[in-house]
């Protein structure tokens, strides 16, 4: 189990600070409005990924744990999505600058409304629940887990484009450094899910 712990946080670093919408949001926000008044917009875009996640958690659990076979096959296809993301991120470019309307900060329910709204984060979240539905056996723990890692994670992950806002925009120049990053959040979400499997 600690293996598996470790490797589910080490995914949910890697799915949340990668490149994406939210951080993408995240990093404009802070680079117009500051981390302080950046808050609302993490703390609804994190919350609604862990309810999510719970959800799918929770849900799934009973399910799987019941039938072996679908268990095997769900995790398969959660591997499967969990590599096809991290080639997504490997391939990636720069992301595309986010225009924010209006002058107002961003609030918590226009956080949460991205996420949910997101295919995304619905196909990550089935993902990461079938990938590591066997961390413990009762469904209600394990989507307790699930929240409280991908809380915790997405909070330090969409914090840290905040306050790195400007800087990432200034010293990543060229599209061969965004290759690098990505290339090296890809092999860590690559590496992730080897855990998983050994």
């Amino acid at each position: 189990m600690p293996d598996q712990i470790w490797a589910l946080i080490l995914f949910a670093l890697i799915a949340t600070g990668s490149p994406g919408g939210a951080t993408a949001l995240a990093t404009a926000s802070g680079a117009r409005f500051g981390y302080r008044q950046s808050l609302p917009l993490i703390f609804g875009i994190a919350i609604a990924l862990a309810l999510l996640v719970a959800v799918s958690g929770t849900s799934l659990t009973a399910m799987l744990q019941s039938t072996p076979f679908l268990n095997s096959a769900i995790r398969a296809f959660g591997s499967a999505y969990l590599v096809w993301l991290a080639l997504k991120i490997g391939l990636a470019g720069s992301p595309s600058a986010t225009r924010l309307s209006g002058t107002k900060p961003m609030s918590f329910l226009v956080g949460s409304a991205l996420l949910l709204v997101n295919p995304k984060a619905w196909a990550m979240a089935v993902g990461v629940a079938s990938s590591f539905s066997n961390i413990v056996s009762d469904p209600i723990l394990l989507g307790s887990i699930l929240a409280t890692v991908f809380l915790l994670c997405a909070s330090a992950s969409l914090s840290l484009w905040v306050l790195v806002g400007g800087v990432i925009a200034h010293s990543m120049r060229t599209d061969r450094h965004w290759h690098i990053f990505n290339g090296a959040m890809a092999l860590l979400l690559l590496i992730s899910i080897l855990q998983l499997w050994i």
